[in-house]
């Protein structure tokens, strides 16, 4: 996220109205619309690896993995974001046109730009979906995934999976993916 695009505060159905007009992606937090960055190689191959993953895995069941130009919609926030990766198990998703807004994982590949809002008011935002269960944070220079799981309405239970760890369990899927497959096609010692 960068600084703010529009410096008039909007409403909801006013972004969603704007953003349809602009060539760019735009996230929307309290009435504040921010530009989104292009992202580096590596970031746009973890996601996808990512997505990729979930999307095989997930075929002939009742959920749908969607990669980063999707809205998701946080109503209880009062935001719009472009998560990099969201699987969704729930119908209302499968219908919906613009956003979602009922998903049961998130994932955000860090970058050095977005790794504390991820980490923080951005996770803090994605904590008030009934929904979710799982949300990941994906970094590149460590190799690591870090799978924060609900256990309760108000706590998460992290757990790690770093380069000597074989594979990613995302027990709110019931599906595993290889932490190689993960990071396949990065060179050694890449960064965000």
């Amino acid at each position: 996220m960068t600084a703010a695009a529009e410096k008039r505060p909007l409403d909801a159905d006013s972004y969603l109205a704007w953003e349809e007009r602009q060539p760019d992606k735009h996230e929307y937090v309290r009435g504040e619309v921010f530009a989104m960055v292009g992202a580096r190689r590596e970031h746009v191959v973890v996601a996808g690896n990512l997505f990729s993953a979930l999307k095989q895995r997930l075929r002939g069941g009742p959920c749908q993995a969607y990669v980063s130009d999707l809205k998701l919609r946080v109503e209880a926030a009062n935001a719009f974001f472009y998560p990099d990766v969201m699987v969704s198990c729930d119908p209302r998703d499968h219908a919906a046109e613009l956003y979602i807004e009922h998903p049961s994982l998130i994932a955000e590949v860090l970058s050095d730009s977005t790794a504390a809002f991820d980490r923080g008011d951005k996770f803090g935002a994605y904590r008030t979906l009934p929904s979710l269960q799982e949300y990941l944070l994906v970094d590149i220079p460590s190799r690591r995934v870090e799978s924060f799981r609900r256990t309760s309405d108000d706590e998460w239970l992290l757990h790690v999976y770093a380069p000597e760890t074989e594979a990613c369990r995302f027990s709110s899927l019931d599906v595993s993916v290889l932490l190689a497959e993960v990071f396949e096609n990065l060179e050694p010692g890449g960064s965000a």
